[in-house]
């Protein structure tokens, strides 16, 4: 199966430049971000909302989880209930770490001339 087809236009994602990968319930799937900005407006619910796993706010949310993972796992602030709280918040970094190996690990960082 091939992994770089955009799962709103169906088309061939060619390269990282126009990659966005989205997770919505344990689901990553890729997007170009004019698909996915459609997507967006298409699912205004809460519960259908696709939140971007690279960029810059899946970074931010990335690192700010994993120093809550590892703070919780390395002190006793709340006992079992931190570490609970450190497993689960572990859940982006994986989210993100499959994003990279399944989907842009396999496409080119630049592509100079795109067929459109």
């Amino acid at each position: 199966m091939n992994t770089n087809i955009c799962r709103y236009c169906y088309k061939e994602i060619q390269d990282r430049d126009e990659l966005i990968t989205a997770s919505s319930w344990f689901r990553v799937r890729p997007y170009h971000y004019r698909c996915f900005e459609l997507l967006e407006q298409d699912t205004r619910t809460i519960a259908g909302a696709w939140t971007p796993v690279n960029g810059r706010t899946g970074l931010v949310t990335v690192v700010l989880m994993g120093i809550l993972s590892v703070v919780m796992f390395t002190t006793d602030i709340l006992g079992g209930i931190g570490d609970l709280i450190g497993v689960l918040s572990l859940y982006p970094v994986v989210l993100r770490i499959l994003s990279y190996f399944i989907y842009e690990m396999r496409l080119p960082k630049y592509v100079e001339n795109k067929r459109r």
